[in-house]
């Protein structure tokens, strides 16, 4: 996997759990990177048979969440440059040029904003609060994520770049896969909001919700990407919805067991 390309090598470190429907792409996208890291939690697909094909580098952990699976994984990283991509993206041609020459640069940065390019239902979506979507993700070896359960950022001390080129984002691969994870995300957004919501009232299941496909739908400009926004719209607030059910739902379990 060595490439001489910049004289500041990188690891690219990929976390999967059964994405043999994404795992070649992905690999494709970076096998000119130095090192390549995939971390599974388990796969009972073919993820691992593909992967084995791009890199001996394969570490399995069982996963607790996102953010703690990531920074298991960063110290093991060879190199002092990471970049982390989910199984459900793809480093462009261009962005592999400039991120390449970006390090090549020696760049006094910590880290790197990358935007994404999102795509759902077969369709690029271009609104919906999407738009702006961007992740830190080409980051030095001693950067963590913060302590979230869902959607942790990474803690960088220092100047932080933001490069011009996107990812390619497939979100997912269906309507049924994105109530799906939407369904995980509340279980454990619930753990990330407990302490902020010391009662869950008709506030947090009515009107929040609703607050939340307004801001997608409209103030967002979801309704521009058509049907897909409005999906988009709905689904995210539903998760709002199941998140403080989920929070409901955890404190009266706590009440029973005393």
């Amino acid at each position: 996997m060595a490439s001489t390309n910049s004289p500041l090598p990188i690891t690219v470190i990929i976390p999967c759990y059964n994405e043999e429907h994404n795992i070649r792409a992905v690999l494709e996208s970076v096998k000119w990177a130095d090192e390549i890291m995939v971390v599974d939690s388990y796969s009972t697909d073919a993820t691992l048979d593909i992967a084995r094909e791009y890199t001996d580098f394969i570490a399995q952990r069982n996963y607790i969440h996102s953010a703690n699976q990531k920074n298991w994984a960063i110290p093991q990283a060879t190199h002092q440059w990471i970049l982390l991509v989910d199984a459900d993206e793809r480093v462009t041609p261009e962005l592999r040029t400039e991120i390449q020459a970006s390090l090549a640069a020696q760049p006094t940065e910590t880290a790197f904003w990358i935007g994404r390019e999102n795509y759902f239902m077969n369709k690029r979506v271009r609104y919906s609060g999407w738009q702006n979507d961007a992740v830190i993700r080409l980051f030095r070896r001693e950067c963590r994520y913060e302590n979230k359960a869902v959607h942790a950022e990474i803690l960088a001390s220092g100047k932080i770049g933001r490069l011009k080129h996107r990812l390619i984002h497939n979100t997912y691969k269906d309507i049924d896969h994105f109530l799906h994870k939407m369904t995980r995300y509340a279980r454990l957004s619930a753990i990330d909001y407990a302490e902020k919501t010391p009662r869950v009232t008709l506030y947090h299941l009515w009107l929040k919700p609703a607050f939340r496909f307004f801001k997608h739908y409209i103030l967002k400009l979801g309704f521009l990407d058509g049907k897909v926004g409005f999906i988009i719209s709905v689904i995210m607030a539903w998760g709002v919805f199941l998140r403080y059910v989920n929070i409901k739902a955890r404190r009266e379990n706590v009440e029973r067991e005393k």
